[in-house]
């Protein structure tokens, strides 16, 4: 390996990839900086210099290091030599890049055999790095499918996500969780697909409720032969690959069929799939007639900030659309901003055979030969000019710019808010970063601590957490105990991380505001915590319910100064407010999840050397966990799958105190 530079300036935004539903934080780049000190820039010239007289001439990737090995940025180029020696003379260059040759103190240079090779080595590196002038495509999330699984004589359908590791076939993306449950609700009316687990489905000795409902089969038990539930498997796999018109019309048939013999309860069950059909491709919006799978990429620009739209269209339907908000540098155009995002897009993700863009991007044809040799098929890159790709475009630039709209209109609000928070609080200057504390429990059992996070972009999700309370000392219900754990453990991990450097414009880790849902008790323990831990610059505030526990008459705690409340109009109440009940929220949540995880878990789980296939071995032959506790020894060895000494562990396990 050797050392290497960053990108052009004239293609490289700095850019940040928010979701929109997500409200996730952004790394912010002060649009207004100071330019460089002479000084320094001069000598990041000179470092360059240095390393650009012994940079590879063919093509490959270059990192610029700053300071303690800090990775600048990530940029790639058809030769490094001639693509570096343009940071030589950044006194021609935006002040952006000025500053960035200015922190640059050592280079790193990877050669690649071709410029296609370097493309996909600068994503790779992006994403493990996150370099500060870089895009970063923060929301990473992978895209939700639909599956149907493979290797069982009666497939399942679901919803699927992450690594396709189950046999079986994929259709997507779909742009959003919600649009593939709407989709699978009406598969199963439309063609009565078990959606159940196979311990479930393996374990049914009468039909489910899906069943009574019609909403299933009910191949478990045999109210279907296999041979007919194939039938109805190999048309939802039709359906979701394009082929929906010919399934309809064949049920048209097998419906007038039906009803010329008289059999008008078969008509009335093939009228009812045939209703769930229509109600699939009728809640799909923007249909193409001649685009039977596209992505779709519009990019609008206002005020100094981007939004990027994607739509995803497959077999001929709309599966949904999702906005992404860079961030860049306002010398750059929004061709050059989508430019940098597709790459990083389609690094872990499959594409269509066609992807409709918004703007020429330079990338185009080198991606285009990338995704085409990845998914073994040609992909089509371009900005239709016309007809019903250009109608498709046009649409997602409209949603691209109402999206844009009410973010700018949000973000706005938003600021106000936190500055009459700040206000309301005695603040110097309005809080960045807000986290809010609750717990949740019953009677003590599976006690929770939740914290939440919220800032100039609104609630920061991808920054909440959960805390287990662990303490077992802790007397049931103890809540000044719960809340000396979470903030003990949340305020010394933050001290021991924040020597790791991080970039001037990233979200911060440290809050400026501590709000902690609860009286005067939970506000002194909090702040005793903090006192102890020596944390400063933290605001620490505590709110308390009003009488009759009643909004609009909470009493709030800060430090050197008297109890006080808020005006019954004030915004920064309705801010807090808001707060509050979204910690109550994630809080009652989280607990709710733990406890529901609890009340299905097995006596089973708990038995060392027992897996999921001797489990289900147990529960074949017993029935139920409870079943196998009264089993004898004799029976359990008899039990497929189970030698002699598993059958003995689990025997004393339930006979002898082993749990």
């Amino acid at each position: 390996m050797q050392k290497t530079p960053p990108p052009e300036p004239d293609l490289d935004p700095t850019i940040v990839l928010d979701e929109a539903e997500e409200a996730s934080p952004s790394l912010e780049l002060n649009l207004d900086e100071a330019p460089a000190e002479p000084g320094r820039l001069a000598r990041g010239a000179e470092v360059i210099k240095t390393f650009w007289k012994h940079a590879p001439l063919g093509p490959g990737v270059y990192r610029m290091l700053g300071e303690g090995a800090e990775v600048l940025y990530v940029g790639k180029a058809r030769s490094i030599r001639k693509r570096i020696i343009a940071y030589t003379t950044p006194e021609r260059q935006s002040t952006r890049i000025a500053r960035m040759v200015a922190q640059t103190t050592s280079m790193v240079f990877v050669t690649t055999e071709t410029e296609a090779e370097a493309l996909l080595l600068e994503a790779n590196l992006i994403k493990q790095l996150k370099p500060r002038y870089n895009v970063l495509l923060r929301d990473d999330k992978s895209f939700p499918y639909i599956l149907i699984t493979g290797g069982h004589e009666a497939p399942q359908l679901l919803k699927h996500r992450g690594a396709r590791a189950i046999k079986g076939d994929y259709f997507g993306p779909f742009a959003n969780a919600t649009a593939v449950f709407r989709t699978i609700n009406a598969m199963q009316r439309a063609f009565l697909l078990r959606t159940c687990s196979d311990s479930y489905y393996d374990n049914r000795t009468r039909p489910c409720l899906q069943f009574q409902i019609k909403r299933c089969s009910a191949p478990c038990t045999g109210e279907i032969t296999s041979e007919d539930y194939a039938k109805l498997v190999a048309e939802a796999r039709d359906f979701l690959s394009g082929r929906s018109r010919a399934i309809r019309h064949r049920l048209a048939k097998d419906m007038t069929d039906a009803a010329e013999r008289l059999e008008f309860e078969q008509a009335a069950r093939l009228r009812d799939r045939i209703s769930a059909l229509s109600a699939i491709q009728g809640e799909q919006n923007v249909n193409p007639r001649s685009v039977p799978e596209a992505d779709v990429f519009a990019i609008c620009e206002e005020a100094g900030q981007f939004c990027v739209e994607a739509f995803f269209f497959r077999t001929y339907q709309n599966w949904g659309n999702r906005a992404y908000f860079p961030r860049a540098d306002r010398t750059l155009g929004p061709a050059e901003v989508l430019d940098s995002f597709l790459a990083q897009f389609y690094l872990e993700r499959p594409a269509p055979r066609l992807i409709l863009l918004s703007h020429e991007v330079a990338s185009a044809a080198m991606l285009r030969d990338i995704l085409s040799a990845r998914m073994g098929k040609r992909i089509a890159i371009g900005a239709p000019r016309r007809g019903e790709k250009k109608e498709l475009v046009d649409n997602a630039l409209r949603n691209a710019r109402e999206a844009l709209a009410r973010k700018l209109a949000e973000a706005a609000s938003q600021e106000r808010l936190l500055a009459s928070l700040g206000q309301a609080f005695g603040m110097e200057t309005p809080p960045k970063r807000v986290e809010v504390y609750d717990n949740s429990h019953i009677m003590g059992t599976n006690a929770i601590g939740a914290m939440i996070v919220a800032g100039p972009e609104g609630f920061v999700k991808n920054q909440y957490r959960t805390f287990n309370i662990k303490n077992t000392a802790l007397t049931p219900g103890d809540d000044y105990g719960m809340m000396r754990e979470v903030f003990s453990r949340r305020f010394a991990k933050l001290l021991r991380e924040s020597a790791e450097p991080k970039p001037e414009d990233a979200f911060p880790d440290k809050p400026d505001l501590v709000i902690v849902d609860g009286g005067k008790g939970q506000f002194e323990v909090a702040r005793e915590i903090l006192a102890t831990l020596g944390v400063e610059g933290v605001m620490l505030a505590g709110i308390a319910k009003g009488e009759d526990r009643n909004a609009g008459r909470e009493t709030f705690f800060v430090e050197g100064r008297p109890s006080f409340k808020l005006p019954p109009r004030d915004p920064a109440l309705f801010f807090v407010q808001r707060l509050r009940d979204e910690a109550h929220r994630f809080a009652i949540g989280t607990h709710r999840a733990k406890r529901k995880k609890d009340f299905v878990k097995s006596p089973l789980d708990e038995i060392a050397g027992i897996g999921p296939a001797r489990k289900r071995a147990l529960l074949h032959t017993f029935g139920t966990a409870k079943e196998v506790s009264r089993a004898g020894l004799a029976d359990l060895e008899k039990t497929p799958g189970l030698n002699s000494a598993t059958a003995r562990l689990v025997y004393n396990f339930f006979h002898d105190g082993g749990g």
